[in-house]
């Protein structure tokens, strides 16, 4: 699916969201300004937004961006080029609940709207907190379903149809936006997921809310008795 859209990804991205989808993106990475971390892995790192914009803000040496999704690697490895960041930034086909790295690699982890889609969540939370080294953070940025009586109605409306008729009509993809709707209402969120974290080993966990409650930022640390460690 996300092969099939690759070639309008981005754009429906800023079209959907009105472009509040890049401050999302700055607000989550932003969460690692005080770690500095030389070395970050992107988990379905997709067109490589999050990559791209990590090394902008961060500088770190080297980010390594993982996805399954061919399409959308070839896309981001374009963006990278036209950058000039081929020697910071690099992009593997890579499963996330499988990741091709030792123990203790990374000091950051970061993954933006991809959780929802792990096969197993746990395990995908799992390998990324083996490769994190002690002391090293995960940040996850991920859709969420707003609290507000007053604005539920609205995002509702939004996201049952304008958002997949929008998605058909430009993607030409039926399944792929109705999807974005499902796998949405169907995922964990808020403490639900701080929970999750907690269970699978991750410490200092605590999230944010953006854009009343549209978006949330989810972080995690790996202490120096968790797993891999």
């Amino acid at each position: 699916m996300f092969n099939r859209i690759a070639f309008r990804y981005d754009f429906l991205n800023r079209f959907l969201s009105g472009g509040i989808d890049i401050w999302w993106r700055k607000k989550a990475i932003s969460e690692l300004k005080e770690l500095e971390p030389k070395f970050i892995l992107d988990v379905a790192t997709g067109t490589a937004d999050v990559a791209i914009m990590s090394y902008k803000q961060l500088k770190p040496e080297k980010i390594i961006g993982i996805d399954i999704s061919q399409g959308m690697l070839d896309l981001g490895k374009r963006k990278i080029a036209k950058l000039l960041l081929n020697d910071h930034i690099e992009l593997q086909r890579g499963d996330s609940e499988t990741i091709n790295f030792k123990d203790n690699t990374f000091d950051a982890v970061t993954v933006a709207f991809g959780v929802r889609n792990f096969e197993n969540l746990q395990k995908g939370l799992k390998e990324m907190l083996r490769v994190l080294k002690p002391e090293g953070k995960l940040v996850v940025l991920e859709f969420s379903k707003p609290k507000q009586k007053a604005f539920k109605g609205i995002y509702s409306l939004y996201m049952n149809t304008v958002a997949p008729g929008v998605g058909k009509f430009i993607s030409r993809d039926s399944n792929a936006y109705q999807y974005l709707n499902d796998s949405v209402k169907a995922f964990p969120e808020g403490k639900d997921l701080l929970s999750i974290l907690d269970n699978t080993g991750y410490t200092q966990t605590y999230f944010k809310t953006l854009s009343l409650g549209i978006c949330t930022i989810y972080c995690g640390k790996k202490g120096n008795n968790s797993p891999g460690s």
